[in-house]
Protein backbone atom coordinates (compact mmCIF):
# COMPACT_ATOMS: atom_id res chain seq x y z
CA UNK A 1 0.00 0.00 0.00
CA UNK A 2 1.42 3.50 -1.11
CA UNK A 3 2.74 5.23 2.32
CA UNK A 4 1.96 8.31 1.52
CA UNK A 5 -1.62 7.63 1.53
CA UNK A 6 -3.22 7.32 4.91
CA UNK A 7 -6.20 5.21 5.47
CA UNK A 8 -9.19 7.04 6.00
CA UNK A 9 -13.15 5.68 7.11
CA UNK A 10 -15.03 6.99 4.12
CA UNK A 11 -16.15 3.17 3.20
CA UNK A 12 -15.74 2.01 6.75
CA UNK A 13 -18.46 -1.11 7.12
CA UNK A 14 -18.97 -1.84 3.11
CA UNK A 15 -17.73 -4.90 1.98
CA UNK A 16 -16.22 -5.00 -1.40
CA UNK A 17 -15.78 -8.10 -3.80
CA UNK A 18 -12.64 -7.57 -6.00
CA UNK A 19 -12.49 -10.43 -8.92
CA UNK A 20 -8.63 -10.83 -10.70
CA UNK A 21 -7.43 -9.32 -7.25
CA UNK A 22 -3.82 -10.88 -6.78
CA UNK A 23 -1.66 -8.40 -9.00
CA UNK A 24 -1.53 -5.65 -10.93
CA UNK A 25 -4.56 -3.67 -11.41
CA UNK A 26 -6.60 -6.04 -9.18
CA UNK A 27 -4.36 -5.66 -6.03
CA UNK A 28 -3.86 -1.78 -6.28
CA UNK A 29 -7.63 -1.77 -6.28
CA UNK A 30 -7.48 -4.10 -3.00
CA UNK A 31 -4.92 -1.74 -1.56
CA UNK A 32 -7.09 1.45 -2.28
CA UNK A 33 -10.22 0.16 -1.06
CA UNK A 34 -8.95 -1.21 2.01
CA UNK A 35 -7.14 2.11 2.81
CA UNK A 36 -10.98 3.70 2.52
CA UNK A 37 -11.92 1.75 5.50
CA UNK A 38 -13.68 -1.03 3.26
CA UNK A 39 -13.47 -4.77 4.66
CA UNK A 40 -12.31 -6.72 1.19
CA UNK A 41 -12.82 -10.05 -0.30
CA UNK A 42 -9.83 -10.99 -2.61
CA UNK A 43 -10.96 -13.78 -5.73
CA UNK A 44 -8.56 -15.23 -8.46
CA UNK A 45 -6.65 -18.46 -9.42
CA UNK A 46 -3.94 -18.47 -7.03
CA UNK A 47 -4.24 -19.02 -3.33
CA UNK A 48 -0.36 -18.17 -3.44
CA UNK A 49 -0.79 -15.26 -5.23
CA UNK A 50 -3.83 -13.89 -2.64
CA UNK A 51 -1.61 -14.90 0.07
CA UNK A 52 1.04 -12.65 -0.97
CA UNK A 53 -1.36 -9.95 -2.36
CA UNK A 54 -3.15 -9.98 1.31
CA UNK A 55 0.14 -9.57 2.79
CA UNK A 56 0.56 -6.22 1.55
CA UNK A 57 -2.64 -5.19 3.98
CA UNK A 58 -2.20 -3.73 7.50
CA UNK A 59 -3.26 -5.24 10.18
CA UNK A 60 -6.09 -2.58 11.64
CA UNK A 61 -8.99 -2.88 14.27
CA UNK A 62 -11.32 -1.27 11.91
CA UNK A 63 -11.31 -3.53 8.56
CA UNK A 64 -10.48 -6.91 7.53
CA UNK A 65 -9.81 -8.94 4.26
CA UNK A 66 -10.37 -12.69 3.23
CA UNK A 67 -9.20 -14.69 0.43
CA UNK A 68 -11.21 -16.68 -1.69
CA UNK A 69 -9.93 -18.80 -4.42
CA UNK A 70 -11.71 -19.99 -7.58
CA UNK A 71 -11.67 -19.48 -11.15
CA UNK A 72 -13.98 -16.94 -11.95
CA UNK A 73 -14.60 -18.59 -15.56
CA UNK A 74 -16.49 -21.77 -13.54
CA UNK A 75 -19.52 -19.95 -11.79
CA UNK A 76 -20.20 -22.50 -9.03
CA UNK A 77 -16.43 -21.68 -8.56
CA UNK A 78 -17.28 -18.39 -8.44
CA UNK A 79 -20.55 -18.13 -6.04
CA UNK A 80 -18.61 -20.28 -3.72
CA UNK A 81 -15.93 -17.83 -3.76
CA UNK A 82 -18.14 -14.90 -2.99
CA UNK A 83 -20.77 -16.88 -0.72
CA UNK A 84 -16.88 -17.34 1.17
CA UNK A 85 -16.77 -13.37 1.45
CA UNK A 86 -20.38 -12.64 2.13
CA UNK A 87 -20.23 -15.19 4.94
CA UNK A 88 -17.59 -13.58 6.86
CA UNK A 89 -18.76 -9.99 5.87
CA UNK A 90 -22.48 -9.84 5.02
CA UNK A 91 -23.60 -8.85 1.68
CA UNK A 92 -21.55 -7.24 -0.63
CA UNK A 93 -22.26 -3.64 -0.90
CA UNK A 94 -18.84 -3.27 -3.46
CA UNK A 95 -18.20 -5.49 -6.42
CA UNK A 96 -15.09 -4.45 -8.65
CA UNK A 97 -15.05 -7.27 -11.83
CA UNK A 98 -11.53 -6.95 -12.30
CA UNK A 99 -10.89 -10.22 -13.45
CA UNK A 100 -9.68 -10.28 -17.45
CA UNK A 101 -7.12 -11.00 -19.97
CA UNK A 102 -6.38 -10.82 -23.87
CA UNK A 103 -4.69 -13.30 -26.20
CA UNK A 104 -3.16 -11.76 -28.90
CA UNK A 105 -4.17 -13.60 -32.05
CA UNK A 106 -5.26 -13.03 -35.78
CA UNK A 107 -8.93 -12.90 -36.51
CA UNK A 108 -8.43 -15.70 -38.90
CA UNK A 109 -5.98 -17.95 -36.54
CA UNK A 110 -9.14 -16.97 -33.78
CA UNK A 111 -10.64 -20.39 -33.16
CA UNK A 112 -13.99 -21.41 -30.88
CA UNK A 113 -12.12 -22.28 -27.77
CA UNK A 114 -9.91 -18.88 -27.79
CA UNK A 115 -13.26 -17.09 -28.56
CA UNK A 116 -15.18 -18.45 -25.69
CA UNK A 117 -12.10 -18.04 -23.26
CA UNK A 118 -12.44 -14.55 -24.11
CA UNK A 119 -16.01 -14.09 -23.25
CA UNK A 120 -15.72 -15.98 -20.17
CA UNK A 121 -13.49 -14.79 -18.88
CA UNK A 122 -13.75 -10.67 -19.56
CA UNK A 123 -17.80 -10.76 -19.92
CA UNK A 124 -19.53 -13.49 -18.41
CA UNK A 125 -17.75 -13.62 -15.48
CA UNK A 126 -18.92 -10.16 -14.52
CA UNK A 127 -22.64 -11.28 -15.23
CA UNK A 128 -22.20 -14.23 -12.92
CA UNK A 129 -20.66 -12.05 -9.98
CA UNK A 130 -23.45 -9.23 -10.65
CA UNK A 131 -26.32 -11.34 -10.39
CA UNK A 132 -24.59 -12.96 -7.31
CA UNK A 133 -24.73 -9.57 -5.19
CA UNK A 134 -27.62 -7.68 -6.81
CA UNK A 135 -30.15 -8.77 -5.26
CA UNK A 136 -28.79 -7.92 -1.70
CA UNK A 137 -27.74 -4.27 -3.21
CA UNK A 138 -31.13 -3.81 -4.44
CA UNK A 139 -32.54 -4.36 -1.12
CA UNK A 140 -30.93 -2.70 1.03
CA UNK A 141 -30.91 0.24 -1.32
CA UNK A 142 -27.43 0.94 -1.74
CA UNK A 143 -24.43 -0.38 -3.72
CA UNK A 144 -21.39 0.04 -6.30
CA UNK A 145 -20.48 -1.94 -9.36
CA UNK A 146 -17.49 -1.19 -11.16
CA UNK A 147 -16.64 -3.00 -14.45
CA UNK A 148 -12.76 -3.10 -15.49
CA UNK A 149 -13.64 -2.29 -19.02
CA UNK A 150 -10.27 -1.22 -21.08
CA UNK A 151 -9.58 1.45 -23.78
CA UNK A 152 -10.34 -1.87 -25.59
CA UNK A 153 -13.83 -1.16 -24.82
CA UNK A 154 -14.24 2.11 -26.65
CA UNK A 155 -12.20 1.43 -29.76
CA UNK A 156 -11.04 -1.25 -32.04
CA UNK A 157 -7.49 -2.75 -31.08
CA UNK A 158 -5.91 -5.09 -34.22
CA UNK A 159 -5.43 -9.18 -33.06
CA UNK A 160 -7.22 -8.78 -29.84
CA UNK A 161 -10.81 -8.75 -31.52
CA UNK A 162 -12.36 -11.42 -29.19
CA UNK A 163 -11.09 -9.89 -26.01
CA UNK A 164 -12.13 -6.38 -27.65
CA UNK A 165 -15.45 -7.65 -28.40
CA UNK A 166 -16.23 -9.12 -25.00
CA UNK A 167 -14.61 -5.34 -23.32
CA UNK A 168 -17.17 -3.74 -25.58
CA UNK A 169 -19.99 -6.60 -24.24
CA UNK A 170 -18.88 -5.43 -20.75
CA UNK A 171 -19.60 -1.34 -21.25
CA UNK A 172 -23.14 -2.06 -23.02
CA UNK A 173 -23.61 -4.51 -19.58
CA UNK A 174 -22.75 -1.26 -17.72
CA UNK A 175 -24.95 1.01 -19.20
CA UNK A 176 -27.91 -1.22 -19.55
CA UNK A 177 -27.63 -2.39 -16.06
CA UNK A 178 -27.04 1.39 -14.92
CA UNK A 179 -30.26 2.29 -16.36
CA UNK A 180 -32.65 -0.33 -14.54
CA UNK A 181 -30.77 0.49 -11.37
CA UNK A 182 -30.78 4.30 -11.41
CA UNK A 183 -33.84 4.87 -9.28
CA UNK A 184 -32.80 1.87 -6.97
CA UNK A 185 -29.38 3.20 -5.50
CA UNK A 186 -27.33 1.17 -7.08
CA UNK A 187 -24.53 2.87 -9.56
CA UNK A 188 -22.84 0.49 -12.24
CA UNK A 189 -19.94 1.92 -13.91
CA UNK A 190 -17.10 1.30 -15.77
CA UNK A 191 -13.41 2.04 -15.76
CA UNK A 192 -11.48 1.82 -18.65
CA UNK A 193 -7.50 2.13 -18.57
CA UNK A 194 -5.30 2.25 -21.59
CA UNK A 195 -1.69 0.21 -21.06
CA UNK A 196 -0.74 -0.15 -17.68
CA UNK A 197 2.44 -1.37 -16.27
CA UNK A 198 1.29 -5.16 -15.07
CA UNK A 199 3.00 -8.00 -15.61
CA UNK A 200 -0.29 -8.29 -18.29
CA UNK A 201 1.92 -5.83 -20.09
CA UNK A 202 4.88 -7.73 -19.46
CA UNK A 203 3.18 -10.97 -20.69
CA UNK A 204 2.27 -9.08 -24.24
CA UNK A 205 5.59 -7.46 -24.56
CA UNK A 206 7.31 -11.03 -24.09
CA UNK A 207 4.32 -11.96 -26.77
CA UNK A 208 5.54 -9.73 -29.08
CA UNK A 209 9.20 -10.29 -28.66
CA UNK A 210 8.59 -14.28 -29.54
CA UNK A 211 6.78 -13.20 -33.07
CA UNK A 212 8.93 -10.16 -34.03
CA UNK A 213 12.30 -10.62 -32.68
CA UNK A 214 12.85 -6.90 -31.24
CA UNK A 215 13.73 -5.76 -28.41
CA UNK A 216 11.86 -5.79 -25.20
CA UNK A 217 12.25 -2.52 -24.62
CA UNK A 218 11.69 -0.94 -27.78
CA UNK A 219 8.59 -3.04 -27.53
CA UNK A 220 7.88 -1.08 -24.11
CA UNK A 221 8.19 2.33 -25.48
CA UNK A 222 6.08 1.63 -28.29
CA UNK A 223 3.18 0.52 -26.26
CA UNK A 224 4.25 3.89 -24.08
CA UNK A 225 3.81 5.70 -26.88
CA UNK A 226 -0.21 5.21 -27.90
CA UNK A 227 -0.47 6.98 -24.77
CA UNK A 228 -0.42 10.51 -25.49
CA UNK A 229 1.39 11.06 -22.48
CA UNK A 230 4.17 8.92 -23.88
CA UNK A 231 4.05 6.20 -20.52
CA UNK A 232 2.12 3.43 -19.15
CA UNK A 233 -0.55 4.13 -16.67
CA UNK A 234 -0.01 3.36 -13.17
CA UNK A 235 -2.21 0.60 -11.19
CA UNK A 236 -2.61 3.39 -8.28
CA UNK A 237 -4.21 5.88 -11.01
CA UNK A 238 -6.49 2.82 -12.02
CA UNK A 239 -7.47 2.31 -8.09
CA UNK A 240 -7.58 6.15 -7.28
CA UNK A 241 -10.61 6.26 -9.83
CA UNK A 242 -12.04 3.05 -8.52
CA UNK A 243 -12.20 3.98 -5.01
CA UNK A 244 -13.68 7.46 -6.11
CA UNK A 245 -16.77 5.42 -7.25
CA UNK A 246 -16.98 3.99 -4.57
CA UNK A 247 -17.63 6.58 -2.56
CA UNK A 248 -20.75 8.74 -0.87
CA UNK A 249 -20.05 11.87 -3.18
CA UNK A 250 -19.83 9.91 -6.34
CA UNK A 251 -23.86 8.78 -5.91
CA UNK A 252 -24.77 10.49 -9.28
CA UNK A 253 -21.90 8.67 -11.04
CA UNK A 254 -23.95 6.22 -12.86
CA UNK A 255 -23.62 4.54 -16.07
CA UNK A 256 -20.07 6.26 -17.57
CA UNK A 257 -17.22 4.43 -19.67
CA UNK A 258 -14.62 6.32 -17.59
CA UNK A 259 -11.01 6.08 -20.12
CA UNK A 260 -8.07 6.13 -17.81
CA UNK A 261 -5.52 6.70 -20.48
CA UNK A 262 -3.65 9.96 -20.98
CA UNK A 263 -5.96 11.23 -23.97
CA UNK A 264 -6.28 8.14 -26.03
CA UNK A 265 -9.57 8.04 -26.80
Amino acid sequence: MPKERECTSALLNQHAIVTGASLGIGRAIVQELYRLGANVTLIARRESALQEAAKLLPKMPDRAWCIAPADVTDPAALKAAVDAGQKKFGPATILVNNAGAGEGIPFLKLDMAAWQRALDLNLTSAFVATQLVLPAMLKAGAGRIINLASVAGLKGIAYVSAYTTAKHGLIGLTRSLALECAKKGVTVNAVCPGYVDTPMIDKSVEEIVQKTSRPAEEIRKTLASINPQGRFVTPEEVAAAVGWLCLPSAAAINGIALPIAGGEV
